[in-house]
Parts: structure tokens; sequence; C-alpha cells
């Protein structure tokens, strides 16, 4: 009996290896030519949020043996300035945000004809289709806003004030929207200018002291929570603080209950999954999602699941 046990763990053994050679054959075979992605983005300069973006994708590049470039524009024209920069580099795909869709098109239409794939990523939900992008990774912005709107009814809140950091962002503007769409009480959107913090702490003081009423602050990205929640505390005011994103900071917050919950769309998989379906495409002819988007959110992160969320928060990889 025992020498049968043993040549059954022989033989399951010499299949395992076999397994593994095969599996490493077809991987092999995947990989064998080498590509250049380009990620183009609408990164505002000071926003963490991209930098999560930037480590997926590059997380990926390295497990495809893909070479990333990664530029950024912080307008529609210097955004599509770095778009047409990688076209005209003839890179094999292009993973791009699409906040500014009317400035995008016509540069992705000159993409697609030159056979460069292009997967959208993060932003232009609406928009994806219509541009003729066959896959896109990201959030549903109307529906997070939905959701957090339904989660503030729940809470009492009668009204809220939507801080929207850069008008015109298609993106920013969804989620205000969705926010109104099923919130019971006033909503409100106030803008910043940009991501000067200083600034934007004092015009939500203001607002905040102007109206007494407001009861809930949604900023609409990660480093605006915590200028959101000094800016309550020096205008006197009891606000809730709730926000789109994470940070490592806010993380903190969160567990400290000084910020009530985030809305998370997990970034660094954003990246990921825009540079791996990019190279799945190219290698194997693979798209994803049926014609529908690959959604990484929203799920809400509170005090109840904080503290399993924040190792991969200080890590950099949610």
């Amino acid at each position: 009996m025992r020498l049968f046990t043993k040549h059954r763990l022989r033989l399951i053994a010499a299949a395992l290896v076999i397994g593994f050679s095969a599996t490493c054959a077809s991987a092999a075979d995947l990989t064998s030519e080498h590509y250049k992605i380009a990620l183009v983005t609408h990164a505002q300069a000071g926003d963490t949020f991209w930098d999560l973006v930037r480590k997926g994708a590059e997380a990926a590049a390295k497990k495809d043996n893909v070479d990333l470039i990664y530029l950024h524009g912080a307008s529609p024209a210097k955004q599509a300035a770095k778009l047409k920069n990688v076209i005209t580099q003839h890179v094999d795909g292009i993973a791009l945000t699409l906040a500014f869709p009317d400035a995008m098109r016509p540069l992705v239409e000159q993409a697609l004809d030159a056979g460069i794939p292009v997967v959208g990523v993060n932003s232009g939900f609406d928009a994806w289709k219509s541009m003729g992008i066959p896959m896109y990774v990201g959030q549903d912005e109307v529906l997070a806003g939905r959701a957090i709107g339904k989660r503030l009814n729940k809470e009492g809140a009668k009204k809220e004030l939507c801080v929207n950091q850069q008008q015109g962002a298609v993106q920013l503007a969804a989620r205000c929207k969705g926010i109104a769409d099923t919130f019971k009480g006033e909503s409100e959107t106030l803008y910043l200018e940009g991501y000067d913090m200083s600034k934007a702490r004092s015009r939500i003081m203001a607002k905040l002291m102007q109206d007494p009423e407001i009861d809930t602050v949604v900023t609409l990205g990660a480093p605006f929570a915590p200028v959101a929640v000094a800016a309550a505390k020096r205008a006197g005011s009891d606000a809730k603080i709730v926000t789109f994103d994470l940070n490592p900071r806010t993380a903190q917050l969160i567990k400290d209950g000084k910020i009530a919950w985030a809305v998370d769309q997990q970034p660094w998989l954003q990246g990921y999954e825009a540079v791996d379906l990019l190279w799945l495409n190219l290698t194997n002819g693979d798209t994803l999602g049926g014609g529908e988007a690959v959604l990484t959110g929203p799920s809400f992160v509170t005090q109840d699941n904080i503290d399993q969320i924040i190792k991969y928060v200080k890590r950099g990889t949610r």
C-alpha cells in the first residue's frame, strides 16, 4: 500500500511538472513579441490618484514584458497633444482617459484608423462606445453618485455640497449629477480653482459659514477630503465629510472617524487592467466586457471595513 501511494505521488508530481511546463510554454508564446503601450491621462499635478493608476499600469507592463509610456496633460489641449505624440510614435496600444471626450475624439479615430487598439480607462463612461473604442475599464460615475445619494438619504442628510475641483471634466460632473438624481434633500455644486489646497480650504470654509444648513460635504477626490475636514473645523460646521477615492491620509481619517466614508473605484486596478487588456488583445485577440464596461467600482469604504483595506492603501495598491 505504501509503495502504491509513493508511485501515485510520483505520477502526480510528474503530471504537475508537465502541466507547469506547458503553462510556461504557453506564456512564452504570448510574450514572444515585445510591445510598446502608452497610457495617456488628464492627471492634475498634486493628485495622488494618478500615482496609483500609473503604478498599476507599471505592474502590468512588467508582468507582460511591455514598454510603458506614461504621459499626462491637465487640459484638453495638453492631453490631446500628448495623445497625438504617441500616435505619431506608432505605439502598439493606447490606454486613454476620456475626461475631455470632444478633444480626444478625432485623435482616437486617427489611432483606430492606424490600427492602434485603444482602451478607455477611468473617465468617459458615456463616450467610449460612440468613439468606436472596444473596451473600457473604470467606474460608472453616475451610478456611483446615485449610490452616494441613496446612502445620504438613509443617513438622514438634508443638504449636501458637491465639491468639484475641475469644471468641465465629464466624470466629475457625472458624480454630482448622480448624487442629485437620488438624493431627496438639496444638492449644490461648489467649483474650486484646481488643486490649490489653500484656496480650496478657504472656499469650502466660506461656503459652510455662509450656509450653516449644509450637513454633508462630498469631495470628488481624496486629496480634497482632508482639506474639507479642516475647512469645516475652521468654519465651526458639523457637516459630515465624505469623498470619492482613497489615499493614505484619507484612509487614516476614515479610521479615526473624521471622514465618514469613501467611494472607492480602485485606481491601481484601472491602470493594471487597461494595460493588461491591451496586451491580451495584441497577443491573443482578446476583448473583455462583451461590449460593456469592465467596472472597478463603486464600493464603500467605512470604519467597518477600513482595517481590511488600509494596509493596501499604505502599500500604494488601493
